[in-house]
């Protein structure tokens, strides 16, 4: 006689079973839904609190945004070059004793152009032809502090790469974003 193949029972569920099948997951009733998104709510507000604390005072200034708005000619620097803090300092260095000395250092809004837009300064008669010669000699651009239409301050600067910005991620290659490139 011929046996009959046993057939082994799941042992998680029987197909004759009477029992529920169990549920997979978290099951949660509406009072603790609602009070979990009370607290993820108040959470929210809490840190927007902390948040917009920061006060936007000449003392305090916290966001390019910031330095933006406050650069002289606000609109034709962003469009033609960067908005930038100048600091002006002086340093005296003593030889007999051996010594250096720094000025307080004076912070103005200032800004860079980009040196295919030194016209716009060459347009206004604020350079002459021997400032713009001298500064391309040098490979360099113009910056200013004060508004072009009173009597700016213009400075041929050099862009110092040597002063490596550890806080923006250089990436690979190690070559600064197009937009940095003055």
């Amino acid at each position: 006689m011929a046996r009959r193949p046993t057939r082994t029972p799941n042992p998680t569920r029987s197909p004759y079973s009477t029992q529920p099948e169990p549920r997979s997951g978290l099951s949660f009733s509406p009072t603790t839904i609602a009070i979990l998104g009370g607290v993820f709510v108040l959470g929210i507000g809490v840190g927007i609190a902390f948040s917009s604390s920061t006060n936007f005072t000449p003392e305090n200034v916290v966001s390019r945004e910031a330095i933006d708005r406050a650069a002289p000619n606000p609109e034709l620097c962003a469009q033609y070059g960067a908005s930038s803090i100048a600091v002006d300092m002086r340093m005296f260095v003593t030889l007999n004793p051996f010594n250096a000395y720094v000025a307080q250092p004076t912070m103005r809004p200032g800004c860079v152009l980009r040196s295919n837009n030194w016209s716009l300064l060459e347009q206004r008669g604020l350079l002459t032809d021997q400032d713009v010669r001298e500064c391309k000699n040098r490979m360099n651009t113009f910056g200013f502090v004060g508004e072009l239409d009173s009597k700016p301050e213009i400075e041929c600067v050099y862009q110092n790469d040597a002063a490596k910005n550890l806080f923006l991620d250089r990436g690979i290659d190690g070559a600064p974003p197009e937009s940095q490139r003055f």
